[in-house]
């Protein structure tokens, strides 16, 4: 069996001299973008752009990152380039000129591509879900090259190169999947799905500056230094977990990627290059790490943390990780309100008092997180009541 190659390269700083050579040298030890990407083809660079941030607070792909892939591509004779991403919250445009890529862009004069609008994609092929509202600018490409943040995520442990592609959707059609796929598990098995229908050609991810904690916007910064190539995004993200100390398989998007024929995660099937990793593993990185026991029953999955067994799926769903505003922090904007996908909203301004924080109703409340995942703030984060604690969950 060919194994997946996966180019580790050590870059400690976004300066854009050093973030070019590090890009130049990993694509090539990949074989070159002509072994992966026809030169007529259009491409589009899919950045992670989730919400208007700056480049240090490390919610976003660097625009250094977004600067050399698209230099190298020109260079190297690509014309028909465009970028784009479709945030959480806002409009893709604002989005990205607030977040560094326009200025990057406009320099490179690359195109914007349009997340705007989109439409339905069948994918009868699909394990766990069989349609798509898929963003024009991804339609009307040829070649996807997703460029993704390492970071941790609330509902499934990381965000790396297999989730980037939730912003291949547009507009508000990325929050109805959250009420529909609630659960971790079902989450990531249309996320597989996603790039089984899109097949991205490239993979790469910024890591030289990576978030850990109480991500993917609120957690803190964490000088990871290095960058991560790949044309298989699940050993890409494998490869991601052995630098944080993370058993890939507890991440249900690897698990999921592995058997659903998206990639792999076994070591052993996935080939190194680059720079030695020993150096750039971080074993304190703080991401969820308990185990989860995955269930498999005639190609229906659920995943289960530990303690469910015992006590049942009432107590998991009663007392798992939920989230909670910090009052100190909240600045009553209301962008969680706007952003909770559940219809009639899981959290609101009690009488409409806008003096005090929004208060959450966890009977309505599905754990999507896409509040804390919105929180500008950094004041919403994940609270893990007493009692699944004691059941030996984090």
């Amino acid at each position: 069996m060919q194994q997946s190659r996966v180019v580790v390269l050590r870059c400690d700083t976004y300066d854009d001299g050093a973030v070019y050579e590090t890009v130049r040298r990993g694509l090539e030890l990949l074989g070159g973008l002509e072994s992966i990407i026809h030169i007529d083809e259009r491409v589009l660079l899919k950045v992670n752009n989730l919400a208007s941030s700056k480049p240090e607070e490390a919610v976003t792909t660097h625009p250094a990152v977004f600067r050399a892939v698209g230099r190298l591509f020109q260079e190297q004779g690509y014309k028909k380039l465009t970028y784009g991403d479709s945030p959480g919250f806002e409009k893709p445009g604002v989005s990205l000129a607030k977040s560094g890529f326009a200025r990057v862009a406009e320099e490179l004069q690359i195109p914007q591509g349009d997340f705007d609008t989109g439409r339905r994609i069948d994918f009868p092929e699909g394990k766990a879900w069989n349609s798509f509202d898929i963003a024009t600018a991804v339609l009307e490409s040829d070649a996807l090259v997703s460029l993704s943040k390492m970071k941790t995520h609330a509902l499934a442990r990381i965000t790396g190169a297999v989730k980037n592609q939730f912003g291949c959707i547009y507009g508000l059609n990325k929050a109805a999947f959250h009420v529909k796929l609630p659960t971790g598990t079902q989450f990531s098995r249309m996320l597989v799905d996603l790039n089984r229908l899109l097949k991205p050609r490239l993979f790469i991810m910024d890591g030289i500056v990576a978030m850990e904690g109480n991500g993917p916007r609120g957690g803190t910064p964490r000088p990871m230094n290095c960058l991560l190539f790949s044309t298989d995004p699940v050993a890409l993200d494998a490869t991601f977990c052995r630098l944080i100390n993370l058993d890939p398989s507890y991440v249900p998007t690897i698990f999921y990627g592995k058997e659903y024929g998206l990639g792999t995660y076994l070591e052993d099937e996935i080939e190194l290059a680059g720079d030695p990793i020993e150096g750039l593993i971080a074993p304190d990185f703080d991401v969820v790490r308990k185990p989860l026991h995955l269930k498999s029953d005639n190609g229906n999955h659920t995943l289960v943390p530990q303690a469910a067994h015992t006590l049942g799926a009432y107590i998991t769903q009663r007392w798992s990780p939920r989230p909670h505003i910090l009052a100190e922090k909240c600045i009553k904007c209301g962008i969680c309100v706007d952003a909770c996908p559940v219809e009639g909203k899981a959290l609101q301004f009690r009488g409409g008092n806008r003096k005090l924080p929004p208060v959450y109703n966890y009977n309505k409340c599905i754990r999507c997180f896409c509040c804390q995942e919105m929180c500008p703030q950094k004041a919403i984060e994940v609270e893990t009541p007493i009692i699944y604690r004691l059941l030996g969950n984090k």
